[in-house]
């Protein structure tokens, strides 16, 4: 499966084992933390930098959802020279999102913002739940991954989604980069002046 020909393509174990279990762990604790820190009411329900419950893109109360977290924008750093090698092209790191999903989601078919030029989908822990992707043949493709593997795909060209989801969680990390070239660089790290910043410190 070639990226350049088909516009996405998977590789197999991006992340080791080790890696993956510390993810787990790192992911579910900040998950508590935010239960925690809502529960009692001690960060403000505008505040996004600790996470928050549901998106618009997946509008369930039950998901947490964590973006440009500083240990998972860590990641782009960690994928991005095997990326580059699999797109064939210089890219520029922008953002991370992560979503923990329960029973009965689903993701709608849809396309990526310009931030998302090349995406990717990371599985991370949890039940089983394929992701499909339409090729530039007009044909859905069903793409299984076993945690640890991850799917690069055009994510602005290529209409993405998952059916309804039977298992009882899943825990998902996207990693989202531009090709490098003048005319994007303005989207590094998503207009945010580092890495690890969150929403709040968001710029266009």
């Amino acid at each position: 499966m070639s990226f350049k020909e088909n516009g996405y393509s998977v590789i197999k174990k991006a992340l080791d084992k080790s890696l993956i279990d510390y993810l787990t762990k790192y992911i579910s604790l900040k998950k508590d933390i935010f239960t925690f820190l809502t529960n009692t009411k001690s960060v403000s329900p505008l505040n996004k930098d600790y996470g928050s419950w549901g998106d618009l893109q997946v509008p369930d109360e039950r998901i947490y959802n964590l973006y440009g977290d500083p240990g998972l924008d860590t990641l782009l750093l960690i994928v991005k020279e095997k990326m580059e090698k699999e797109v064939g092209c210089s890219l520029i790191e922008n953002y991370s999102y992560c979503r923990i999903y329960v029973k009965g989601n689903v993701l709608e078919k849809h396309i990526d913002r310009e931030h998302c030029e090349i995406s990717t989908t990371l599985n991370i822990a949890g039940d089983f739940w394929p992701i499909f992707i339409k090729n530039k043949k007009n044909k859905n493709i069903k793409v299984d991954l076993s945690p640890g593997d991850m799917l690069v795909y055009r994510g602005c060209e290529l209409e993405h989604w998952r059916e309804s989801f039977k298992g009882d969680k899943c825990i998902q990390v996207f990693l989202h980069f531009n090709k490098k070239n003048k005319n994007n660089i303005k989207n590094k790290y998503d207009t945010r002046p580092t890495l690890g910043l969150g929403l709040y410190h968001k710029g266009g």
